[in-house]
């Protein structure tokens, strides 16, 4: 067993083409910063991340790829992430406005309000989100499948 398997794995949208081009973006380096809403971790019972923990990148398939490190975590309101976020996210987005258009259809999608446990759910300027950033310790070897 690698130490890497004992890592705590961190997850971009879910699996299949979004996914995949998250996990491609923080291998390229391209991505540094993801946005989730609390509403996300509070539904699954799951901590927020700490600042200095190293955690497993998960691809589609479910294999670990990379290894980041958390350098940033902050609770905010959904209106005050800024623009260096957002840019950040390494998805070419050139403003908040269009940023948060990609995260709201994302959060609004039946994917999530499932995960939330809420058909309805919706956010708005005062949703509190988990603004994260990272750093990208190493990329793993993929075992052929």
């Amino acid at each position: 067993m690698t130490a890497y398997e004992n890592l705590p794995p961190v997850e971009f949208a879910f699996p299949g083409p979004l996914r995949d081009q998250l996990v491609e973006a923080v291998l390229s380096g391209a991505k540094t910063t993801t946005t989730a809403v609390l509403a996300d971790y509070e539904a699954c019972g799951d901590p927020l991340p700490v600042v200095g923990e190293l955690m497993a990148v998960v691809d589609s398939a479910g294999r670990p790829v990379g290894v980041l490190e958390v350098t940033d975590v902050r609770v905010l309101r959904l209106a005050d992430v800024e623009l260096r976020h957002a840019l950040d996210e390494g998805e070419g987005f050139v403003s908040v406005a269009e940023w948060r258009s990609a995260h709201e259809g994302f959060w609004h999608g039946p994917q999530m309000r499932e995960v939330i446990g809420d058909p309805q759910f919706t956010v708005d300027d005062d949703t509190p989100v988990v603004a994260e950033r990272f750093r990208l310790v190493t990329r793993l070897p993929v075992p052929a499948p």
